[in-house]
């Protein structure tokens, strides 16, 4: 099975490729929407895949996962989660953007940064064997909606920017798009990107959790495990040994 998915992680290599070389890379620095195609790639659209479908082969992935079903951490999750808002954040504000289209080397960095920090995050979202989530499922729900809602929010503000987002991508009159359609273009793509990646996890983890939460089978199963333990601890009479009123 897990081989099969390894054409997902082929998949989100390719997509990374497509949106850096031309013609997607040279219309990232000529249109906002082409950025913005870019940036929505690099940090959800390639990260979900490569988690989904990586084989993590080799000692170095089996001993990290170990350490971290050892010690699993909401913290670290959190961390995790708030380490990729603010770099998503950070590759989306003006002078970041505008750096990006002047000195297109930055590119490099953008791309390696986000999708590091996506494959961390998503590695605390979805299963990926032999790498498991640290957090409960209402709790992945939580984590997926946030960087989604963020991405969407800087989108909202962009489309309906009366001014030039971008200064870089001030575009002259009467040649190729304007500067409105331009970014409200790009806004659509960032809503629908990031909600094509982050919503099938939230309604998942819900649905999931739900349906064990109500599952009476479920809660018998956690009761007896629960009660296993103390079980196990009593200490049993001799063999042969008979207990009397």
């Amino acid at each position: 099975m897990r081989d099969r998915l390894q054409v997902l992680a082929l998949a989100g290599a390719l997509a990374a490729l497509a949106v850096l070389v031309p013609p997607v890379g040279t219309l990232a620095r000529h249109y906002v929407f082409g950025q913005a195609l870019q940036f929505a790639v690099l940090a959800t659209l390639t990260p979900a895949l490569v988690v989904l479908g990586a084989p993590w082969r080799g000692p170095l992935w089996r001993r990290l996962a170990t350490a971290r079903s050892h010690h699993p951490s909401p913290r670290r999750a959190a961390a995790v989660l708030v380490g990729f808002i603010a770099i998503a954040v950070a590759w989306r504000l003006p002078i970041a953007v505008n750096a990006l289209v002047r000195y297109p080397a930055l590119t490099f960095a953008e791309a390696v940064s986000l999708i590091v920090a996506g494959c961390a995050l998503w590695i605390e979202l979805v299963e990926s064997p032999p790498f498991l989530p640290a957090i409960g499922r209402p709790l992945r729900a939580a984590f997926a909606a946030l960087p989604m809602w963020v991405i969407w929010a800087s989108a909202y503000i962009m489309a309906f920017s009366h001014t030039v987002w971008f200064t870089a991508f001030a575009h002259r009159t009467g040649h190729g798009l304007g500067v409105a359609a331009d970014q409200q273009l790009a806004a659509g793509l960032l809503w629908a990107i990031p909600g094509l990646c982050f919503v099938p996890v939230v309604y998942v983890s819900l649905i999931t959790w739900l349906r064990d939460t109500s599952d009476p089978d479920h809660e018998l199963e956690r009761v007896s495990a629960a009660s296993e333990p103390a079980a196990a601890s009593r200490p049993r009479p001799p063999r042969g040994w008979r207990l009397s009123r």
